[in-house]
């Protein structure tokens, strides 16, 4: 049941949009204080829509994490770039990342966008001096109108306040859109499929992360007992599965341990997870497989 909302309340759709590993999950965790995006050094590794909800007294602010932005090279790309055009026709304001370090503006980006109210954040001003980031945002005020231009480090929290009161300050009126204690509309099938393609990410190298898909067929919750969760993960190639699965097992044995670790943290119970790793052919371009997949 959504609660009443109190007069000059606001409320609306912020989608993150940018390239690649410029630091949008990062910042979306960061102004939740919750761990919701999964995170790593890896391009890519953001392939959904991620909705995150900030529900503070005088505004609900629903967050899109969405992937970077690429030239489509695959059927999961298209995919993930048609995630991007999604959460930027649906928003109401949109928050444009890039890596303070750049040193020439992403116009083929900007372009998604078209002439939505946007705010400039310019990311990783940590790794850098504050004279350094000036001549980047001159280029980009150059370009377009921005409702702000805001230097952050959405990785330690520097000026990431000023950002959400700029966010604030651009929201329409409207009431609360989801009840206060959801953070997301996304199950918590969704977030445990993510935690462990992260550890896959994190523990393999190469091709194979991008290979893998993570679906769950089983989630049963067994009063008393440690919730059963069983996972698929899917490769592309045999050689993947082996690889994924290692000597005798090791591999997958690690990546199983490292992943029920955060599951239970994340869930707040203890969990009993079981890995399976299968392989579909050429899964990235199958539409079959990617809409299996949630793509």
């Amino acid at each position: 049941m959504l609660p009443d909302s109190p007069p000059a309340f606001k409320s609306g759709f912020v989608a993150l949009v940018g390239r690649p590993n410029v630091g949008k999950s990062t910042l979306l965790n960061t102004l939740l204080g919750k761990k919701l995006s999964i995170v790593t050094p890896k391009a890519q590794t953001t392939r959904h829509r991620i909705s995150g909800i900030l529900s503070e007294s005088d505004c609900q602010i629903i967050f899109l994490d969405t992937p970077g932005i690429i030239d489509a090279r695959t059927g999961l790309d298209a995919s993930m770039m048609r995630q991007v055009s999604g959460a930027v026709s649906s928003a109401d304001l949109v928050v444009f990342l890039v890596d303070a370090r750049s040193s020439l503006p992403d116009h083929e980006s900007l372009q998604r966008m078209h002439n939505l109210p946007a705010i400039l954040a310019l990311n990783k001003v940590d790794l850098m001096s504050t004279e350094a980031v000036l001549p980047l945002a001159q280029a980009y005020r150059a370009l377009r109108e921005w409702e702000a231009i805001v230097p952050v480090s959405a990785l330690d929290g520097y000026n990431v306040e000023a950002l959400l009161k700029e966010i604030r300050s651009h929201l329409p009126a409207g009431p609360h859109l989801y009840p206060e204690d959801i953070i997301s509309e996304h199950p918590e099938r969704f977030f445990v499929a993510e935690i462990i393609r992260e550890k896959v990410f994190r523990r393999f190298r190469a091709e194979v992360p991008y290979a893998v898909a993570v679906t769950i067929p089983g989630f049963t919750e067994r009063p008393g007992r440690k919730d059963l969760i069983e996972a698929d993960i899917f490769v592309e190639r045999a050689t993947q599965k082996a690889i994924l699965i290692g000597a005798g097992g090791q591999a997958l044995k690690q990546t199983g341990m490292e992943a029920r670790k955060e599951i239970e943290s994340f869930l707040g119970r203890p969990v009993y997870l079981k890995l399976f790793v299968r392989v579909r052919a050429d899964w990235r371009n199958q539409r079959v497989h990617l809409r299996n997949f949630g793509y």
